[in-house]
């Protein structure tokens, strides 16, 4: 295994060498796609990027209540991911798989011959050998043009810290939950002016949380996007799969109550 993942590699640098048009294969999750733009946005500047989704590809283990199931990536997320994705400048091509070349597999990093416990957005550099400025944005939208200046938060029921808990925050104005119906009805219980809204699409959702004062929340999605576009952050940090750590300025983790709640503070006061 170790032997034939290498000569992928090879085949990745092959390619960076002769080729003037990249096809980039994704299979998800969406979160992961996201994660992989830096990489894109830097090799854009040398290349055409064409961004290969792959739509339905099962996932090698179930993650609990996921929005895409026993799947990477389905039809209903990629149609609401794909107006987002139709907005990033430096995407030359969008496509649905269907066995076209592919000069770039991301898929890849999913048989690293070892484990995956390290920063997600590096694992598409190792792939490639291409390394950006990670303290800088890759994603760019425009502000929302009506929700402003909210902390926005999505808490999934995966990768949950159990040293905290977010009832403190019902002292606080201005909460919007931005994730599913049932993850904002668990969280309601213990913050009762949580306010809700439902992003018709993942661009409308990128909008909110460029608007945001900040944003809170678990790995997952949203901090994907909140982490890519750099706006002001705050990770619920999770010990056994650390693969997210925020990367720049106004950006902060926590394991500890204590500490969420003086960065929490810290951030919606500055």
């Amino acid at each position: 295994m170790k032997t034939e993942f290498l000569s992928h590699l090879s085949e990745i640098q092959k390619y960076l060498k002769t080729e003037q048009e990249l096809n980039i294969l994704h299979s998800g999750h969406i979160g992961d796609l996201i994660y992989s733009l830096p990489v894109i946005k830097e090799l854009s500047k040398n290349y055409r990027c064409n961004l290969i989704v792959n739509i339905g590809k099962p996932a090698q283990t179930h993650a609990y209540k996921h929005v895409s199931g026993n799947l990477l990536i389905n039809e209903k997320l990629y149609s609401k991911l794909l107006p987002l994705l139709q907005k990033v400048s430096y995407l030359n091509n969008i496509e649905v798989y269907k066995n076209q070349k592919i000069h770039l597999n991301f898929d890849l990093f999913r048989e690293f011959p070892f484990e995956l416990n390290f920063i997600t957005v590096r694992w598409y550099s190792h792939l490639t050998g291409v390394f950006p400025d990670f303290t800088k944005p890759a994603l760019q939208v425009e502000p929302h043009p009506v929700i402003k200046d909210k902390v926005v938060i999505i808490r999934s029921f995966r990768v949950r810290n159990s040293f905290v808990n977010y009832s403190f925050l019902k002292k606080y104005d201005n909460l919007l939950f931005v994730g599913l119906p049932d993850e904002f009805e668990d969280l309601k219980r213990t913050v009762p002016n949580l306010e809700y809204y439902d992003a018709k699409d993942f661009y409308e959702l990128a909008q909110i949380i460029k608007s945001s004062k900040f944003y809170l929340g678990n790995q997952s999605f949203g901090f994907a996007l909140a982490e890519t576009m750099k706006v002001p952050r705050l990770l619920e940090a999770y010990s056994d799969f650390p693969v997210v750590h925020p990367i720049g300025e106004n950006a902060y983790d926590f394991y500890f109550q204590e500490h969420f709640e003086l960065l929490f503070d810290k951030l919606y006061n500055s």
